[in-house]
């Protein structure tokens, strides 16, 4: 008798069993090694190299200057892989989605909270400025002003480009040349229209959509072994910016410093916690807590590009979808730049009153609009943040924008709150899009914000592929199954 062997996948039963323990699991699965004590998390280190490379930089800013060299190459060495990253990651996003239908869908309603945060974001940084009008008294002649070195490179630059060249320079002039040159943008166009098509094509795509997947893994194992330099990234980096601009520079614009960091808190706490309460009924401060490592990796190295990967496993860690997380986090990194959005507006009008320039509401709102877009080109940009504020004035004209010099000098000591809003809004944007399209288990997410679930898979020390996540949050069982809980009740 001929046996036929059974080919039923092994499936594990996600049927809910109301008589079964709902309690979730937090004893580490079997073979999982017990989380690190703090001292030896990186978190930690990168805190000590920050506070390192501002006591070489405070005394001995010739020497600390000289550590620039050390920051820039870890950065330099981040965003070789970014790039790869976004591209396989929004493939391996689309691919995961069964129907193609969804990912237009998912895509359009990130697009849409993108804007609306970026809008909100804007305005935030024009009420605060015109409240307290730091400007007010400076006088600035902006004849007298002259621009060299790096600023005066950012202008040129800014000034040659024109409000509507975001949308036409996002179609690269060939396949390679964004990997090359480090646009995000034009990654991000290439990952779309090539997910796409690999998913439109069937299973002749199916050979291309494993490569990517082993792929994926093999960058990420790249990436750990980077990120084992990163306290040493964020002391060059910080050891530099004091040792260049001192704390002198802090004290003559401190206020200014002060406004922008006090309305970047409100933004995240008032705002960005406000929704995610609300609508996806989280605690911005437990994620603040969840997502330490990044936080102190960004405030070291003044940019956010560092912190992706480690966002994208923690969300799918957290109970967010593969597909959603590979969709909306790299794309969010170029489209929702919220400190960007405050930085400008608030930079803006700081400028206008600085150099006596008069500006109605009908013309602040026109910045406004300006804004929208120059704001999408400060992402993944050297001077990004400049170049893009420089745009902004010289398409509206009634700003001048020899007027970046005013605040050229404490530009660095901004940026990495701009970073830190960036990454926050990413993180709760790709939340929102989530429970917006069912896509997240809020059981397993308040579990993993709580503590209750363990420490997520790896660490930003042995960074894991995106699908080594899943796997482990497998192992971990919580209340309700992923299938039946994106509308659990909070």
């Amino acid at each position: 008798m001929t046996h036929t062997p059974d080919t039923t996948p092994d499936t594990p039963d996600i049927t809910p069993d109301i008589n079964r323990d709902t309690t979730p699991d937090t004893t580490p699965a079997k073979g999982r090694a017990a989380p690190k004590p703090w001292y030896r998390q990186l978190y930690f280190h990168v805190l000590v190299a920050i506070v390192i490379g501002i006591v070489l930089g405070w005394r001995w800013p010739d020497l600390a200057t000289s550590m620039e060299p050390i920051g820039t190459t870890f950065i330099t060495a981040m965003k070789m892989l970014i790039g790869p990253i976004v591209f396989l990651t929004i493939i391996g996003g689309i691919a995961g989605v069964a129907d193609l239908k969804k990912v237009g869908r998912t895509g359009l309603k990130a697009l849409t909270y993108f804007q609306v945060g970026t809008i909100v974001a804007l305005l935030t940084g024009l009420v605060a400025i015109n409240i307290f009008r730091l400007g007010d008294g400076v006088h600035a002649d902006p004849s007298t002003l002259s621009a060299s070195g790096d600023a005066s490179q950012y202008i040129d630059e800014g000034e040659q480009q024109k409000w509507w060249e975001f949308l036409t320079h996002i179609v690269p002039e060939s396949f390679f040349g964004p990997f090359v040159e480090g646009d995000i943008l034009q990654v991000i166009f290439l990952a779309v229209i090539f997910g796409v098509a690999v998913k439109a094509v069937g299973k002749a795509g199916e050979p291309i959509i494993a490569g990517v997947s082993r792929l994926t893994e093999v960058v990420f194992k790249v990436l750990s072994y980077v990120m084992k330099l990163a306290p040493l990234g964020a002391f060059g980096a910080m050891s530099y910016a004091i040792g260049k601009f001192g704390l002198s520079t802090l004290s003559s614009l401190g206020s200014l410093i002060l406004l922008f960091y006090v309305t970047s808190a409100l933004f995240v706490v008032v705002v960005l916690g406000g929704v995610l309460a609300a609508y996806v009924r989280l605690n911005i401060f437990q994620l603040f807590r969840y997502f330490k490592e990044e936080f102190f990796l960004i405030l070291g190295t003044s940019t956010a590009e560092p912190a992706l990967p480690g966002l994208m496993r923690k969300l799918q860690f957290m109970g967010v979808e593969k597909p959603t997380v590979g969709l909306v986090v790299p794309t969010g990194y170029s489209f929702n730049l919220d400190g960007a959005a405050i930085y400008l507006s608030l930079a803006t009008l700081y400028i206008a009153q600085a150099t006596d320039t008069p500006l109605t509401v009908t013309q602040q709102l026109g910045l406004l609009a300006v804004m929208l877009l120059t704001s999408k080109g400060a992402a993944g940009v050297a001077g990004g943040g400049f170049i893009a504020l420089t745009a902004t004035l010289s398409t509206v004209g009634h700003v001048p924008a020899a007027g970046i010099m005013l605040i050229f000098g404490i530009d660095k000591f901004m940026s990495e709150c701009r970073a830190l809003v960036n990454f926050f809004g990413n993180a709760v944007a790709t939340l929102v899009v989530a429970k917006w399209e069912n896509g997240v288990d809020l059981v397993r997410a308040r579990a993993v914000l709580a503590g209750k679930t363990g420490e997520p898979p790896g660490s930003a020390e042995e960074e894991e592929a995106p699908g080594d996540a899943e796997k482990a949050k497998a192992r971990l069982p919580v209340a309700v199954p992923a299938a039946h809980s994106a509308e659990a009740a909070p």
